[in-house]
């Protein structure tokens, strides 16, 4: 190996130690978990697995290919991510253990998604080739809507696949009141509303009756799907409002940068003019 490469992989090691650790020991959790999953012949945690392992390789890939400079806490946060959905919570069960491990990774996503959508136009805004003038505050609500809309995009892909598969990735919740105008005698637009619900009887074409004993009324999703989306909007909106400040402080702020990769032949933001006051936010020459 010549000098150069060496002292390549030097810098490298030097400069992105934690993040190598962090994937050494996650790597290496995911294949001892696969090789019980194989020993106990469930196929299915095999391929979570294999995909995880997939997963893993995405942020050095996309930061080799697009020439970026994801900051360490980033690419751990996102290795943390990747495992704690997909062997802790699905392997591991945790989304049924812990109540609550299903709503902070929805609170986690809105925050990497708000930052990874702040990054690219900041990319743009800072490239040298390619020269963009955004405001903070566009920067910010571009960042915010971009996280916003991969969260309901997941919430699709969720419905897509409990009405074709019935994997209730939607999970229920069981309510003890309920209004509906399906309930309405007269069939008009008037919510009847139904309290102190206990038990739901569930009869089946052949005219089996099974009562769910659940204590209420099991609702199929929709609380589930829009606690979900809320607690997206809480991560989203503490991002955008990071980044915006991030960007009036000409890049000074040390927390934004932990989450905000850069392009490698981008002007750093403190070399960049001041903006200009009274300028549309959007786009300009």
């Amino acid at each position: 190996m010549d000098h150069p490469k060496l002292e390549a992989l030097k810098k490298a090691w030097h400069e992105k130690r934690s993040v190598t650790m962090v994937y050494i020991l996650l790597r290496t959790s995911v294949v001892l978990v696969m090789l019980a999953q194989i020993f106990n012949r469930n196929f299915e945690n095999v391929f979570l697995c294999v995909l995880t392992l997939i997963l893993f390789m995405l942020p050095s890939t996309l930061e080799r290919k697009l020439d970026l400079d994801l900051p360490n806490t980033l690419e751990i946060i996102i290795l943390l991510f990747i495992y704690a959905a997909e062997i802790l919570g699905e392997i591991g069960a945790y989304y049924v253990t812990f109540p609550y491990w299903d709503t902070v990774l929805h609170t986690l996503n809105g925050f990497l998604c708000a930052a990874i959508g702040f990054s690219l136009l900041d990319i743009l805004n800072r490239h040298n080739d390619v020269r963009f003038h955004l405001s903070p505050l566009y920067l910010a609500i571009m960042s915010f809507c971009f996280s916003m809309t991969v969260g309901v995009i997941w919430e699709f892909f969720e419905c897509t696949m409990d009405q074709l598969f019935f994997l209730d990735m939607q999970k229920d919740t069981v309510v003890s009141a309920i209004g509906s105008i399906m309930l309405d005698p007269t069939g008009g637009n008037t919510p009847i509303v139904l309290k102190n619900i206990t038990d739901v009887i569930v009869v089946q074409a052949d005219g089996t009756q099974t009562a769910l004993g659940l204590g209420g009324y099991l609702d199929i999703g929709l609380l589930d799907t829009m606690e979900d989306l809320f607690v997206n909007f809480i991560g989203a909106l503490t991002f955008s409002i990071i980044g915006y400040f991030y960007v009036r402080s000409r890049g000074k702020g040390k927390f934004a940068k932990r989450f905000i990769p850069v392009a490698n032949n981008s002007t750093p933001m403190a070399e960049e003019s001041a903006p200009e006051t009274g300028k549309d936010p959007g786009a300009q020459k």
